[in-house]
């Protein structure tokens, strides 16, 4: 049997399997209600209204704090033996590796496609809002890890919400607590394997293929396929064994690189149509509240703006936490401001510029589909449509394209890679047996994903990380008191450097339990 039709045996049997399963999943987790002609998912306007609550709880912590994080990323509020791993900069790269992907190149697309150029505007808002659920969600990531014997630190949703739930509830809480760690740590291992590292591997392998030739192409057989399946393995097994360090040396090089990359291509179409920028601008905040050829109206636009940016930026879904969680802090809070930094790059700027970019150069491929979707029909070819928007200006741009991907997928499937392990460990222990065989299977399934596709796996494996958001909200909402203090320590902390003390030792800071 040749290794072509192995693989597509495969994939029919697991998908044949697995799509019941997925489909009702789906149907429950993504359940839409009608709303002015189109479809509202709940689980959607349960992350908006998240993010709306913490923004008027905290007092626009995203706004009024937005310089102070940045400061907090330079190192200006370092403090001298502070237990971690990683520096502020190094953890805020590493989980904006997690969140900066396809998203923001095929997604985006989508989202003016059907939701025309006014989905921009909600897409930003949405993104505001977000930044202040990851400022509470990190801050109590810090604030509840567990550091090992070894320095290694610990932490995510499978940590503060029993540790948080059990010092304001007691033992009913702790219990409670720990149900819920255990459901969090399986749903950030299920999502891991399948959305976080084989559907990343599989989707830069296409992009690939298409700029070499095609499926007659170099890489376009299976030996292509199984040979950058275990390139990609060999190179993602290599830093998982270092850990987070080497984890977060890798992508606070690739992540600043990959945007850059990206950035860069954006600025080049927008200052080649520099003169049409301001209408562009216009059309977008005019659209965002009379849109024309949108399903819905104006609600049609919010939806779809919504839905792509809490897709993008996963506020909310409690995996950033886990990076954020190894920073060198005495100060919880402090971790996160520079968190909310996270949904300002991700959906604000790097989306905001690939919508601008397609409104502005509006290829053939964005008016199709945007007929297509006026008339109720599929919109599919997202990164298509932003590759055709470059290449108005910049014919080479599928090369830089891929180059982009594949820096996406790689810094993707790493930051995975240190969540999902983290969520293993909770679930089978720190033992070093147990590592290896996770680092050992996730390393297989990334070779898979140059051969397989599975994408009734993938389909299921968004609906599980879905599922953790109503879970790990529920808890925001309870410990949001705790990160109300650890806010107030850190301003006084601020404070008290600007006056010139040093602030260094801090002993009235309630320090980090430590775990073997």
């Amino acid at each position: 049997m040749s290794l072509d039709s192995m693989t597509e045996s495969v994939d029919k049997a697991v998908s044949g399997f697995f799509e019941p399963i997925a489909g009702w999943l789906g149907d429950v987790v993504f359940y839409s209600v009608p709303v002015a002609g189109t479809e509202l998912p709940l689980i959607v306007a349960w992350l908006v209204v998240a993010g709306l609550v913490f923004s008027t709880w905290f007092g626009l912590v995203q706004i009024r704090k937005f310089r102070l994080a940045v400061d907090v990323v330079r190192g200006k509020y370092d403090e001298k033996g502070s237990t971690g791993e990683v520096n502020h900069f190094q953890a805020l790269t590493a989980a904006v590796s997690g969140t900066v992907g396809l998203g923001n190149i095929a997604g985006v697309a989508v989202a003016v496609s059907i939701g025309g150029p006014g989905a921009t505007f909600w897409m930003i808002l949405c993104g505001l809002l977000g930044m202040a659920t990851k400022f509470v969600e990190v801050t109590l990531g810090v604030k509840y890890r567990e550091v090992h014997a070894d320095g290694t630190v610990s932490g995510g949703p499978m940590h503060y919400l029993p540790k948080g739930m059990a010092d304001r509830f007691g033992k009913n809480g702790k219990t409670l607590g720990k149900v819920l760690a255990v459901l969090a740590s399986f749903m950030i291992l299920f999502f891991g394997l399948f959305g976080g590292n084989l559907f990343q591997v599989n989707q830069s392998y296409a992009q690939l293929v298409s700029v070499a030739g095609g499926e007659n192409g170099a890489l376009g057989s299976s030996t292509g396929a199984l040979f950058f399946g275990i390139l990609i393995a060999a190179l993602v097994g290599i830093v998982l064994l270092g850990g987070i360090r080497s984890i977060a040396s890798v992508t606070s090089k690739l992540v600043p690189a990959m945007a850059g990359i990206y950035v860069v291509a954006c600025l080049v179409v927008l200052l080649v149509n520099v003169t049409a920028v301001p209408d562009a601008i216009a059309t977008i905040v005019r659209e965002a509240f009379s849109p024309t050829g949108v399903v819905g109206g104006v609600i049609g636009a919010l939806i779809v703006g919504f839905k792509r940016a809490a897709f993008s930026n996963e506020a909310g879904l409690g995996s950033a936490p886990i990076a954020h969680s190894a920073v060198k802090t005495k100060h919880p809070a402090s971790e996160g401001l520079v968190a909310l930094l996270e949904p300002f790059i991700d959906t604000v700027l790097i989306c905001t510029m690939t919508a601008l970019t397609i409104v502005i150069a509006s290829p053939a491929s964005y008016e199709a589909a945007r007929k297509a979707a006026s008339e109720g029909e599929s919109v599919g070819g997202g990164v298509t449509i932003t590759s055709d928007a470059f290449g108005t200006v910049l014919p080479w741009f599928p090369y830089i394209l891929t180059i982009a991907v594949l820096l996406f997928a790689i810094s993707t499937v790493l930051t995975w890679g240190y969540y999902c392990l983290k969520a293993w460990t909770h679930l089978f222990g720190r033992s070093k047996a147990s590592e290896i065989t996770f680092k050992v299977l996730y390393t297989l399934f990334a070779v898979a994903g140059s051969l397989l596709t599975l994408q009734t796996l993938i389909d299921m494996a968004d609906a599980v990380l879905f599922m953790l958001a109503v879970i790990n909200i529920i808890g925001l909402y309870l410990l949001a008191p705790v990160v109300k203090r650890e806010l107030n320590s850190f301003m006084e902390y601020v404070r008290s450097r600007k006056a010139g003390e040093t602030g260094d030792t801090d002993d009235d800071q309630e320090p980090v339990k430590t775990t073997v």
